[in-house]
Formats: C-alpha cells, structure tokens, sequence
C-alpha cells in the first residue's frame, strides 16, 4: 500500500515519537530533511540503527548518528569513483590502442561487426555499435566529437572513447576479438581476459552507483570477481566454497583496485578509505565496527590487504 504524505513536522514526530529517535535540534533536522528527504536519509541509512525486532531505534541513537553515516556513504560514492575513473581511462587507452593498431583509425571499423566476435555474440555486438553509433552521432554533447566530424568526417576510436559509458568500455572489451583481448589483459598479470572482464564488470556496476548517488556501503551485485591471492592471504572464511566477503560486494571493488591500479595509488586509497571508516565510526557511536565492515562486505582485517603480494612467482 502506499503511504500517506506527512508534512516535514509530521515526519520528525514519527521518528520521535514511534520510532524513539532523538531529535536534539527539531528547526536543524527540518532543514536537513529539506534538503535530503526523508526518503533518501531515514529510509536509506536506517536499518543499522534499528533494533531487529522491535523497528525502533537503538537507545540513545541521534538523529544527526543518521546524518553523519549519510554523508560517510557520500563520501564513499566520492573516494571509490576517483580510483574507479583511473581504471576507465587505462582500460578506455589501451583498448583504443590495440583495436586501432588492428584496425585503422577509421570510425568505419568500431562500427563493423566483423571486427568483433560477432558469430558468438550476434545480437550483443548489434547492440553495442547501435549505442557506439548514437554516441558520435550527437555531436552537440561532445565538442570535441563535434570537431573531428565536422574537420574530418571521421571521430577516430581514441576520440569516442572520452564519451563513451564504462557499461560501454566493458561490452567492448567482451566482444573484442580474443587476440586483442589477449593484449589488453597482458598489462594485468596473473588473470586470463575472461577474468579481467569479471574485474570490469564489477567495476562498471559500482562506477554507476557511485555516479548516480545511490546507496553504495552495502551495494552488493549478482556478478563475481574471480578468487584471487588476496582471498586466500586475508583467510577469508568460505561458505560452500565460496568466500563470504570479497567476491560481489564492496571488498570486491577494493580487491578489484589493487589489482588494477598501481601500487601507490592503491596506497592512497587505502588511507583514504581507513579515515572515513574510522570517522564515521566516531561520528556513529552506536555504530559497531564489526557491524558497518560486515554489511560493506569486508572482512575484519582488511586493512592488512596491502602487506600482501598480489601476483603469483612467476607472473611479469
């Protein structure tokens, strides 16, 4: 059933009254829900304040608890997109590089379904150059897609790829032939090109949440990364042979990170990641460590995951 509108006064007599959260400030927690919604605050970042059985909120739980933990996932969304970007620009370079390099540089030949693995994928590589194709044909989006169609008659691959979707750059990489494939997983070591496009379908479906503000702490996906060294190296517990953290949920965004990008990027990342864990968890104080790292997916020690090696002896 659908629920009846309530006013801005209604909706913080509700959360005091009959969910027993404290309201401190009423006129700050007005303008917070101006600007937020209770949708988007109450609704979306409760659950960990509630008790299981009763819906209420824990005693003691603040309304401004509620706030602080809506803007740690904010600032997640905004830390995990910088690094998700590095990965979308590297794999948007070489994959322009190597298919060109194959290919040519004219827009003719991204937009040939012979050049992918169209047998096996008729209908998917169908799909994709009739998005590849809407993409370079709305010029006014993109000025400088505009500027090679109009000079040259031709937007070259390294060109379109400035405006093409990660979803885009990952469909791409799929369909690519297996030799060029080949290529693009090389500068990977340790993982196939089927594994590497596992890492980049997760990284795509997280880069989409992070970019259209939605809930990312316990995001979790129905696609997996592969098992990686750093499962095994952390003692992640399994259940039913599969590993309980790090395969579709947050923790695989990380693990994904440390493989894809360089050492001491990772590094900042990781100190980044750490702060905001420890001071969401000194804004929440009825937030439990151990709580807030297992609905993210992460197992307890995983901010060890950087003390460990990441390829196998005889990888590059």
């Amino acid at each position: 059933m659908a629920q009846n509108f309530m006013t801005y006064e209604q909706q913080l007599n509700k959360l005091q009254n009959d969910k027993a959260l404290s309201i401190p400030n009423p006129d700050d927690a007005k303008k917070v829900l101006e600007e937020i919604s209770y949708y988007s605050l109450i609704v979306g970042y409760k659950n960990l304040f509630l008790h299981p059985a009763s819906k209420k909120y824990k005693y003691g739980v603040t309304f401004n608890e509620i706030v602080a933990f809506y803007h740690f996932d904010e600032q997640l969304r905004s830390l995990f997109l910088q690094y998700i970007l590095q990965v979308e620009r590297h794999l948007k370079s070489m994959i322009s590089y190597y298919f060109c390099e194959k290919h040519g540089e004219s827009q003719t030949e991204y937009l040939n379904p012979n050049n992918f693995d169209y047998s096996k994928h008729t209908k998917q590589v169908a799909r994709l150059i009739n998005s590849l194709s809407k993409t370079i044909s709305q010029p006014s989006n993109y000025r400088y897609i505009a500027h090679h169609a109009r000079k040259y008659h031709n937007v070259p691959l390294w060109v379109a790829t400035n405006a093409m979707t990660m979803g885009q750059v990952s469909a791409f990489y799929q369909y690519m032939t297996n030799d060029l494939q080949v290529k693009v997983s090389k500068a990977y070591p340790d993982y196939t090109e089927k594994q590497l496009h596992q890492f980049i379908t997760i990284i795509a479906k997280y880069r989409n949440v992070c970019a259209h503000g939605e809930r990312l702490y316990n995001f979790k996906t129905t696609d997996m990364i592969p098992d990686t060294l750093l499962h095994s190296k952390l003692s992640i517990p399994q259940r039913k042979n599969l590993y309980i953290y790090g395969k579709n949920d947050l923790f695989a965004v990380v693990i994904s990170l440390r493989y894809l990008i360089r050492d001491e990027e990772f590094k900042a990342f990781k100190l980044s990641l750490l702060h905001l864990i420890k001071q969401v968890l000194t804004n929440c104080p009825h937030l439990t460590e151990s709580q807030l790292l297992n609905e993210m997916g992460f197992p307890a020690n995983w901010n060890q995951i950087i003390r460990y090696k990441i390829h196998t002896p005889n990888s590059p």
